[in-house]
């Protein structure tokens, strides 16, 4: 597991031979599960992207799923300003620093608004075998208010276990029907989550960060979106998740294991352009491609 997850931690953190800052930096990370830095990027790749971007948020919606105008996946894919921020070397530091493997970049999310999305943990949809090897770096394109949207997390919420569909009462599962009833799973896992955090007693904050300025939070740490109580305000962002080497890659919303049914997926590395391998255990698995309409969808039987 991610040594800041680990029962050792503490001990191994005392003997690392790290720099004060970087020691803390650490700490920080492993108690709230999340930690905020400056990224150091030159904030004239903010203003391209914003530019560059602009057209595409009125095209509609993204690959024919419903989702929203005001978000756009894999941008890397066309726009090398936000491929290298997935890819930054600084920022790729700091996640060795906090989990001991090289990370993987693996997915972009460019905003033009806050999402306003409801609580929720990014395990449910990316999650790894050895457990918690993900996590997400959001960046701030422009200055993050009280009114325009912020992001919201619950420090500390990393700590809980993972509620996965079987604990929300729900069959996972591959099939068609599935996919197309992908927002009624989530209205259900969400109302879960938001109980957790009632019950939990967990205390909400908001993530106020400067343009030039990121977040990195931990796989299963609590967040959401913020209402956006500016009406046209924007609030561009960009999001990176990252998976580590030598780990199985699935998604739980999609997962049954007790049918046998794993929804492997396969990542390609942003910085590289290659694809990684799911390896268990230094052995690399072999996947199967499935009759799913999504691209990185694979399947194996345990």
């Amino acid at each position: 597991m991610p040594w800041i997850e680990s029962p050792f931690f503490d001990s191994e953190l005392a003997e690392a031979d790290l720099a004060a800052s970087d020691k803390q930096f650490v700490q920080t990370f492993a108690d709230q599960g999340y930690v905020a830095f400056d990224t150091g990027i030159d904030t004239k790749v903010f203003d391209r992207i914003i530019t560059a971007l602009a057209p595409k948020y009125e095209e509609g919606l993204i690959k024919g799923e419903a989702i929203a105008q005001h978000r756009l996946q894999d941008a890397w894919k066309y726009n090398d300003d936000v491929k290298a921020i997935a890819a930054d070397p600084f920022i790729l530091g700091r996640l060795e620093l906090l989990y001991r493997r090289r990370p993987i970049p693996f997915q972009t999310l460019n905003f033009d608004v806050g999402t306003q999305q409801r609580t929720h943990s990014d395990m449910m949809h990316f999650s790894s075998i050895p457990e918690r090897f993900m996590c997400g770096v959001w960046v701030a394109l422009e200055d993050v208010t009280l009114d325009n949207g912020p992001l919201h997390y619950y420090p500390g919420s990393h700590k809980l276990p993972f509620y996965n569909m079987t604990d929300v009462g729900i069959k996972a599962t591959r099939s068609l029907e599935a996919s197309n009833r992908y927002m009624d799973y989530a209205d259900h896992y969400e109302e879960f989550i938001a109980k957790v955090a009632v019950n939990k007693g967990l205390k909400k904050e908001l993530a106020l960060i400067k343009k030039g300025q990121a977040l990195i939070w931990a796989a299963n740490l609590l967040h959401g979106g913020e209402p956006i109580t500016r009406p046209g305000s924007t609030r561009h962002s960009q999001v990176n998740h990252y998976y580590f080497e030598d780990c199985v890659y699935y998604s739980p919303i999609f997962t049954d294991f007790a049918l046998q049914d794993v929804f492997l997926r396969k990542i390609v590395d942003i910085g590289t352009g290659k694809e990684v391998p799911n390896r268990y255990l230094g052995e690399t698995v072999s996947v199967k491609r499935t009759g799913s309409s999504r691209s990185n969808a694979y399947s194996r039987i345990f």
